[in-house]
């Protein structure tokens, strides 16, 4: 009989690091803090530095960071913010206005004008911070422009 021993040296061609194979564009960038830079927008300051302000109005996102001089202006957030917003205010008023309804017996004019007031309100209140955490998002995950890179 025959001894047969496999080793790994000898089935396994020589071969380069695999970080020489990849061309330098293609190497992965250090990962930017997703849950911090998204605490930093809902509070609507700059995902980067957390001391300037995103925000330069009610909803218009800052060209760049007045504290850290981030470019801002490669995000796009669009339409998200408020699909949010109405479904987080939804499923908040919803189960509310119900519970109110058989619990409290109020008249039909007294219900719909304190929970439209409620939406209003809760509404304007999210908006802006979730808007803010949603340029975060895209900041820390490299999206739209703000890797540095060609925008793909």
């Amino acid at each position: 009989m025959t001894d047969v021993s496999l080793s790994t040296e000898a089935a396994l061609p020589d071969a380069a690091p695999p970080e020489a194979a990849l061309p330098k564009t293609a190497l992965p960038k250090t990962e930017r803090p997703t849950r911090p830079a998204m605490l930093r927008g809902w509070r609507r300051c700059c995902p980067a530095c957390g001391q300037g302000r995103l925000m330069q109005g009610f909803l218009k996102v800052a060209d760049h960071c007045p504290a850290c001089g981030e470019e801002l202006f490669h995000q796009r957030a669009d339409d998200g913010p408020a699909y949010f917003t109405i479904l987080i205010v939804g499923h908040l008023m919803a189960p509310l206005l119900l519970w109110s309804y058989f619990y409290f017996l109020p008249s039909p004019v007294t219900l719909s004008t304190t929970f439209a007031a409620g939406c209003v309100v809760l509404s304007l209140y999210l908006l802006p911070r979730i808007k803010g955490a949603m340029v975060a998002l895209q900041w820390a995950r490299r999206m739209h422009g703000f890797g540095g890179g060609p925008d793909v």
